[in-house]
């Protein structure tokens, strides 16, 4: 048996239901179908984590997309090693059954440093000028020459970005097929993330989003059936459902206004100081780790977060443990969400004081998950001029920022991280009909449904 485990990033239950997936709800009416409790938080590098080892974040360690190191103090967002989740993963049990099963594992997160016999993954060519070449790394080696040779280079700009779109899932999807074609893995794990974007731009209800809905259900399917036809088991799971938000909740700001956040003035610019802070945030989407340094006012700031518009919980070790997030790399609190509303990384007022990297494209050094990166400022008049100046003072060698990134966390429309009342807004598993799945199963349980029949 061989099987490919498509991650439908974004995917709802209510998705299947909307008239507008007609492909993947057929797949639901005629295989097995389950809503999976998300993760927690149901975020990418926690549900992944969970999926690919059958732990809770309380094991495998990976409390959301980013966390602070404690021992280094800093902020980590978006590592790619894999030796980050501490737990054995899929391929790991698989190969102790039978070391000659081929797992390859296609952009899903952590994919450096895997026990994977093939993996394709987003990493840029950073130079000693500071330099960045956008590109992919491979393991081995050779697949990413030969995938860039037969596919062009991969679209970089549309995986993330104001730019983010169908280009990078296409390319994904065309990377599973060659995958399939040259190598026939038992295991073949896709990331297709392209629902995900604009469901978070403009939310779940809006016409555009809809638009997405159809061009993932047609990519979706045209993969899914062309694996069958080479007698590969399609499983479709996804990560999180987006639904809709209009509040963006600065917490860095709250603790800013109570003197707990320390700032370094550099430059002009305001940036956070996590060795001096007696207590500061790390957002990500509608969950926080706040981290209280200072333990003389852990009561006073969990008070304060309380009382804050937007914050619906406050979770300390013992309510941590209880959802299976407590771990060394867990705040001292943990902060969610209602279900309107969004944690934003800011503590200035715009205009006043920004970092230099708030207008930009910065993953890494922002410490907190930014949705509105996927936003070009409205305020910028001629905003292709604006990048294409950008692109000839950096081809010309001249050290230059692309600042075209909105301050204004009210574009932002969906967001995802904590668990939505209403299960039509968690994620599904759609198996084949002899599966068997429960009409609902734990995040933990995908696990299961990966390694069936090897």
């Amino acid at each position: 048996m061989r099987r490919a485990v498509l991650n439908v990033v974004g995917l709802s239950a209510r998705d299947l239901s909307s008239g507008v997936m007609p492909r993947l709800a057929a797949r639901a009416a005629k295989g097995s179908v389950a809503k999976v409790k998300p993760a927690f938080p149901a975020v990418t590098c926690t549900a992944q984590s969970d999926y690919l080892t059958g732990q809770t974040p309380s094991v495998h360690g990976i409390v959301g997309n980013g966390w602070y190191d404690r021992t280094l103090s800093e902020v980590q967002f978006w590592k790619q090693s894999n030796r980050v989740v501490g737990a054995p993963k899929v391929w790991d049990e698989l190969h102790a059954k039978n070391p000659k099963l081929k797992v390859a594992n296609l952009f899903w997160w952590y994919n450096m440093g895997t026990n994977a016999d093939i993996s394709v993954t987003p990493r840029p060519v950073y130079k000693s000028n500071g330099g960045k070449i956008f590109d992919i790394a491979s393991y081995p080696q050779r697949y990413r020459e030969l995938l860039k040779r037969d596919l062009g280079d991969f679209p970089f700009h549309s995986f993330w970005g104001p730019r983010a779109g169908l280009p990078s899932t296409q390319w994904i999807a065309a990377s599973a097929r060659w995958i399939e074609e040259h190598e026939q893995p038992d295991l073949n794990l896709v990331y297709l993330p392209h629902l995900d974007y604009d469901l978070q731009r403009f939310g779940p209800t809006d016409p555009r989003s809809d638009t997405a809905r159809r061009d993932v259900d047609t990519l979706v399917g045209d993969l899914a059936d062309f694996l069958e036809t080479r007698g590969v088991d399609v499983v479709i799971v996804s990560e999180y459902a987006i639904t809709a938000v209009d509040r963006a909740v600065p917490l860095n700001k709250v603790l800013r206004q109570h003197a707990w956040l320390e700032l370094k003035q550099e430059s002009g610019s305001e940036t956070l100081d996590v060795f001096n802070s007696k207590a500061f945030a790390v957002v990500d989407h509608q969950v926080a780790h706040v981290v209280v340094l200072d333990p003389s006012i852990r009561e006073e700031v969990r008070k304060v977060l309380l009382a804050t518009p937007g914050v619906a919980q406050v979770l300390d070790a013992d309510a941590q443990a209880a959802v299976g997030i407590k771990h060394l790399r867990s705040g001292d609190f943990v902060v969610v969400s209602d279900n309107h509303s969004w944690f934003s990384y800011y503590w200035w007022e715009e205009g006043h004081g920004d970092p230099d990297y708030a207008r930009t494209i910065d993953i890494h050094r922002k410490p907190g998950y930014d949705p509105v990166e996927l936003f070009i400022d409205p305020k910028i008049r001629f905003p292709m001029l604006t990048i294409a100046w950008f692109l000839l003072k950096k081809t010309l060698g001249f050290k230059a920022l692309m600042e075209v990134v909105s301050q204004d966390a009210s574009l932002v429309k969906g967001s995802h991280g904590r668990l939505p009342e209403d299960p039509l807004d968690w994620p599904v598993c759609i198996a084949a009909r002899d599966a068997s799945l429960p009409v609902q199963m734990a995040s933990t349980d995908v696990y299961a449904q990966i390694v069936r029949g090897f």
